[in-house]
């Protein structure tokens, strides 16, 4: 019995951790009036809030939804070993960008003047850069691969 209880507090315990609440602030900043957005449990809601009116964009699986919907016609990308199609393709026509060893790319590219940004230890930067002075945002916590998708259009194409 009290193995039990110790792997449901376990079990409840790990839960909790899984759905803590990530910031995603503007440039280098820890302040909370400079948070951009958060994600929790896949969803990213505006600035500090948690209503299901404020969700922005959700993943479900490897794609990104418009706000809380659920429609395949509301895919906003379909992310694929690294590859970030535009809604619910596949093609690689359709590939809108491409993450490769901290890199974001253009499309389909992988040549250095194509970079969009670089990401380093939850900063991401302006293009090639790793100067502090180019950190676009700050995501503070870990995030999947799709959830950075998500927070990526939430900051580029909500704001």
């Amino acid at each position: 019995m009290k193995s039990f209880i110790l792997i449901l507090t376990v079990s409840i315990s790990l839960a909790t951790l899984t759905q803590a609440q990530v910031k995603v602030y503007k440039g280098s900043s820890s302040y909370s009036s400079d948070v951009i957005c958060n994600i929790s449990d896949g969803k990213v809601f505006k600035k500090t809030s948690g209503y299901s009116s404020d969700i922005l964009c959700h993943v479900s699986g490897n794609k990104i939804l418009k706000g809380n919907s659920s429609y395949s016609s509301d895919v906003i990308y379909n992310v694929i070993n690294g590859k970030v199609f535009k809604g619910n393709s596949s093609y690689s026509s359709d590939v809108a960008m491409t993450i490769k060893d901290g890199k974001l790319y253009k499309g389909t590219s992988s040549y250095s003047s194509d970079v969009m940004a670089t990401i380093k230890d939850g900063k991401v930067y302006t293009g090639n850069s790793g100067y502090s002075s180019d950190i676009e945002f700050t995501v503070d916590g870990y995030v999947t691969f799709e959830e950075f998708v998500a927070i990526w259009h939430a900051v580029k194409y909500c704001y």
